[in-house]
């Protein structure tokens, strides 16, 4: 009885340490924050360490110079609509080693585009608009939880950004440089 025992807990602690799935998560909700705004988002898997981002929220901006401004500083929040998909390239080995790949937690490689339109702006600024943007950023980054709900997330890149400008008055519109550098926290539901 000892040994029967004995090999069924074996069995079952052999067989629950490799029961972790080394894929993405068929489908997650969350919200996060950062320095910079606040962002709802969905990832829907595509495939094992492919998914597919989905993300709406606010923008955040600080401005400054006393030329147009009264008291020369200011802020404002633009609503932004991104769609991502991201690579979980290191999910297989983090199950490997035993580390939580929960809520894809693991390092991405992602092409982020973003929309922001000129739909509306908060500001401490009356009658403040941006011109619509979309960016294009090819972004390193990773993902970790912090227990069963929280996580962090940090990403990196350097891509494209095309200003509508013609439809805020100006002659021509626009492309140059932009950067993604986030760090989040959020909570998934």
């Amino acid at each position: 009885m000892k040994k029967t025992f004995l090999f069924l807990t074996l069995f079952a602690l052999a067989f629950s340490a490799q029961c972790q799935d080394a894929t993405v998560e068929k489908s997650t909700y969350g919200i996060q924050t950062g320095v910079l705004g606040l962002w709802f988002h969905n990832e829907s898997k595509l495939s094992d360490l492919f998914a597919l981002r989905s993300e709406v929220g606010l923008d955040a901006g600080f401005f400054g110079g006393s030329v147009f401004y009264d008291d020369g500083t200011g802020y404002l929040l633009i609503p932004t609509i991104s769609v991502e998909p991201r690579w979980y390239y290191n999910l297989k080995k983090r199950a490997s080693k035993t580390k939580n790949t929960a809520d894809n937690a693991g390092n991405f490689v992602s092409l982020k585009t973003s929309f922001l339109p000129d739909w509306f702006v908060i500001s401490n600024y009356e009658n403040i608009n941006v011109i619509n943007q979309l960016t294009i950023i090819p972004t390193w980054g990773i993902r970790r939880n912090i227990g069963n709900h929280l996580n962090y997330e940090a990403g990196i890149g350097i891509g494209y950004r095309y200003s509508f400008a013609k439809s805020a008055g100006f002659s021509e519109n626009e492309g140059d440089a932009a950067a993604n550098l986030h760090l989040r926290i959020g909570y998934r539901f």
